[in-house]
């Protein structure tokens, strides 16, 4: 079993902005990248009444993201998610290197 670190926020603000809750909702969304541990692989949470269940934590550097992983969270393409990123957190840049947890999840039947 993978120890995890104590958590820096609630699971609760996994995912906030509307348009993302809409993606997830829609199964667009399966990813969520912070800098900080939300939750913990199996804990569930809810968008609009609407239960997930977090299925995965791990621990990437930014330079590892994929096309595939700005798909999966929520995006057309890499590009246009790191422009996004960049754009919502002024004075921050892209270092391959920076490392991020990534919380991966599904939509419970």
């Amino acid at each position: 079993m993978t120890e995890y670190p104590e958590k820096t926020c609630e699971i609760d603000r996994l995912i906030r902005h509307p348009k993302l809750v809409e993606a997830a909702l829609k199964g667009q969304k399966t990813q969520q990248r912070r800098d900080g541990l939300y939750a913990y692989p199996d804990e569930k949470f809810e968008l609009e009444g609407v239960s997930f269940t977090v299925t995965s934590v791990e621990r990437k550097k930014l330079g590892e993201m994929t096309e595939q992983d700005a798909q999966a969270e929520g995006y057309p393409n890499l590009e246009f998610y790191k422009n996004l990123i960049l754009k919502m957190h002024p004075g921050m840049s892209w270092e391959d290197e920076s490392l991020v947890w990534v919380h991966s999840f599904k939509r419970d039947e």
